[in-house]
């Protein structure tokens, strides 16, 4: 075989190649494996080229998950109650008690534990209302404790109690629902009150009188 021959024979060769593979890889046809001779320093040998591999694949992206907030165990909402005796009812006693609520349960008993539920939660409300206020101490015992401020007060501490009574129980769920904010005094926003037996001349705005106490702004 002449040497011009063998050049057009492997020209046409080349070409009959070159067509097959634009024409699978164009027609959307499943590419397979294809033999392409390589000619080694070594002698005449074969790989294989998947043309699937050539192919550019850009990197996948994992999709973006949703932000998960742990639930904050202070932000737990009160059941919700048709009347305050129903809320007191459905609050659960704490497992335990800061001494910040001890201090605010300690007013309410022994200020307002003979009186009704809205009495006590009155009482409750006046100790939230100053501690925010800016104008008292910002804690509930820096507010209880403030000279001359409460009666059972005595060498700044509190008389002993029985907590596992029915009334001290009652005062430490009201106490609760006060911190919360759950339900509404009968005076909302009272800052200062006293037994009605009395009549200091204070120059405060009257709000009302709830049970045993009147209540000023």
């Amino acid at each position: 075989m002449s040497r011009q021959f063998r050049v057009a024979s492997a020209v046409c060769i080349a070409a009959s190649f070159a067509t097959i593979l634009f024409s699978t890889g164009g027609s959307g046809a499943k590419a397979q494996d294809i033999q392409i001779p390589v000619a080694e320093a070594t002698g005449s040998s074969a790989i294989t080229v998947d043309p699937r591999k050539s192919e550019f694949r850009p990197a996948e992206q994992p999709l973006p998950q949703p932000e998960r907030t742990a639930p904050d165990a202070d932000s737990e909402a009160l059941p919700s109650a048709a009347s305050l005796a129903d809320l007191v009812e459905r609050t659960a006693l704490p497992v335990s008690l800061s001494r910040e609520m001890e201090c605010l349960a300690g007013a309410i008993y022994f200020e307002a534990r003979s009186e009704t539920l809205a009495g006590q939660l009155a009482v409750g409300r006046v100790i939230v209302t100053r501690a925010s206020s800016g104008r008292f101490p910002s804690s509930y015992c820096g507010v209880v404790y403030q000279p001359s401020q409460f009666s059972f007060v005595r060498s700044n501490g509190m008389p002993v109690v029985n907590h596992d009574s029915r009334l001290w129980q009652q005062a430490v769920k009201i106490a609760v629902i006060a911190d919360s904010g759950a339900w509404k005094s009968p005076v909302e926003g009272a800052m200062f009150f006293h037994a009605a037996h009395v009549a200091p001349s204070w120059g405060k705005i009257r709000m009302a009188r709830v049970d045993n106490h009147v209540f000023y702004r």
